[in-house]
């Protein structure tokens, strides 16, 4: 696998969509030291369910386990902290970790009780675990979602759980976005594969789930993070702590050098189901047969143009989905390749939010 390769797959089981990841990652050319130490870092920030779009499905750690196991790797650890005033060991307990770490004999570590190392990047000084600090290969399982502070979050700020309670007190001071780039130039992912199933549409801690059936992988966070800020409809401007992680060498925000490899198409076998603030911003479309991937991405969008009051200027409702394959009709405004025999249609098979949001804007142009 490449640093600038982005493994993506669509579906919706978390489990064989990670299995087919992992199959296409030569594990023993990246870590050939079998008895290497490799740390899981999930998003556990608060201690829910993944359904809400918080935290990450724990079908896909399962899934990491066996895998390295089955190869040799036997020295695998989870490690985690949720956010200050939440508990970690309750985060565990919720997501069924305790079973993984008695099943598969793998230990879980909550780095609010970690040894913890100060490192200072720049004018930011940070304790950050001594653990993640000494791991040989760090797997970092973020969840692609919206967040009230920073915009969006992945990979670069799930990286906040490598930290003590004192340096998030310390990183919201500071403003997130620096400090947040300054962390990873201490100690950043070997490996990201991201849960982009159905993260939060606004908020860190869940409660807005839209449903994208989606998980990504790659090996460069700042990478990882440009592509999912285009997937949620953000430019780079828009989240700060990208750009700035570049520029200490974390890795590069140049989409035109990723290599997508997909390894299969979007299928409508499970439609989207909008809830909470996602059901105001479908009245503006006209699903039929919408694949979740696509339609997330749309809604994505919707929120982006509602945020800068642009979504006033969207009065016609906005086709999706595969129903509209063979359609014929100069009247309707369409998104996704389904939808190309529309007047105006935007293809992609899915679009990006950040295309969509292009698109729509020259509606009204």
């Amino acid at each position: 696998m490449h640093k600038n390769d982005i493994i993506t797959i669509y579906g919706s089981n978390p489990s064989t969509m990670t299995k087919a990841i992992l199959e296409t990652i030569d594990f023993e050319t990246l870590l050939p030291n079998k008895n290497a130490s490799i740390t899981l870092k999930p998003n556990l920030v608060v201690a829910v369910t993944a359904d809400s779009g918080a935290t990450t499905h724990p079908e896909i750690v399962i899934a990491i386990i066996e895998h390295l196991q089955k190869k040799g790797y036997s020295n695998i650890s989870i490690v985690e902290s949720a956010w200050v005033g939440d508990s970690t060991k309750e985060g565990f307990r919720v997501n069924g970790y305790d079973r993984i770490s008695d099943r598969y004999s793998v230990p879980l570590i909550d780095v609010k009780d970690d040894e913890y190392v100060k490192k200072t990047v720049g004018k930011v000084t940070m304790e950050v675990s001594k653990t993640i600090l000494e791991t040989d290969f760090l797997i970092n399982l973020p969840v692609l979602k919206g967040h009230c502070q920073t915009a969006m979050t992945c990979a670069l700020k799930n990286m906040k759980g490598c930290i003590s309670d004192r340096s998030k007190r310390l990183f919201h001071t500071l403003g997130l976005h620096t400090p947040i780039a300054a962390l990873n130039a201490v100690r950043s992912a070997d490996l990201v594969i991201v849960d982009s199933l159905n993260g939060d549409l606004d908020f860190e801690e869940g409660g807005n789930p839209v449903q994208t059936n989606r998980m990504f992988a790659t090996r460069d966070s700042v990478l990882c993070d440009s592509y999912g800020a285009a997937l949620l409809g953000f430019e780079l401007r828009d989240v700060p702590y990208i750009g700035l992680a570049e520029e200490l060498g974390v890795g590069t925000t140049d989409l035109k050098k990723a290599n997508i490899i997909q390894l299969n198409e979007p299928s409508d076998e499970e439609s989207a189901r909008p809830s909470g603030r996602v059901t105001y911003l479908a009245k503006h479309t006209e699903p039929d047969s919408a694949c979740s991937a696509c339609y997330g991405n749309l809604i994505h969008a919707l929120k982006r143009l509602d945020e800068v009051d642009r979504l006033s200027a969207v009065d016609i409702p906005i086709c999706i989905g595969q129903g509209y394959k063979g359609v014929n009709d100069p009247s309707k405004v369409g998104v996704g390749i389904c939808t190309r025999g529309l007047g105006k249609s935007l293809p992609g098979c899915p679009p990006k939010a950040i295309d969509m949001i292009a698109f729509l804007k020259k509606l009204k142009a």
